[in-house]
């Protein structure tokens, strides 16, 4: 089966995830995939991750974050461009969740980025997806 949107599918997995309490999940690897990680990372959305294979296929092993009264991390992943219908923003467009609280990833030319550090570097990009 061909994946037409992969992001999506992480995104959906990590809700999942979130939404039975397991404390990791995988998901198939990708350059994209890993960028996103690591931003969730950064601002503290998730626990840790690490990239491994397993029967010959590489794989991202995301490390789930919850509060201390057992509350996720993540409350909300929300993909925004999607394949169909690609978002494109200019650095001044470059939309803020939940008035700061929350976060949105962006491809730019400069790579993959929060919408604060694209804004900063005042660069524009695709919105990949919105997450708090």
């Amino acid at each position: 089966m061909r994946l037409t949107d992969p992001v999506a599918d992480m995104l959906a997995r990590v809700r999942n995830a979130l939404q039975a309490r397991h404390q990791k999940v995988d998901v198939p690897a990708s350059r994209l995939k890993m960028e996103i990680v690591r931003i969730l990372k950064e601002e503290g959305y998730i626990s840790n991750f690490k990239a491994t294979e397993e029967e010959g296929h590489k794989i991202i092993r995301i490390y789930l974050k919850y509060g201390a009264h057992n509350e996720a991390a993540i409350s909300k992943a929300e993909r925004v461009s999607r394949p169909g219908c690609r978002v494109y923003v200019r650095r001044s467009e470059i939309p803020r969740v939940l008035g700061g609280m929350g976060i949105n990833i962006l491809t730019t030319p400069r790579g993959v980025m929060t919408g604060r550090q694209a804004r900063k570097e005042g660069v524009g990009g695709e919105l990949l997806c919105e997450i708090w």
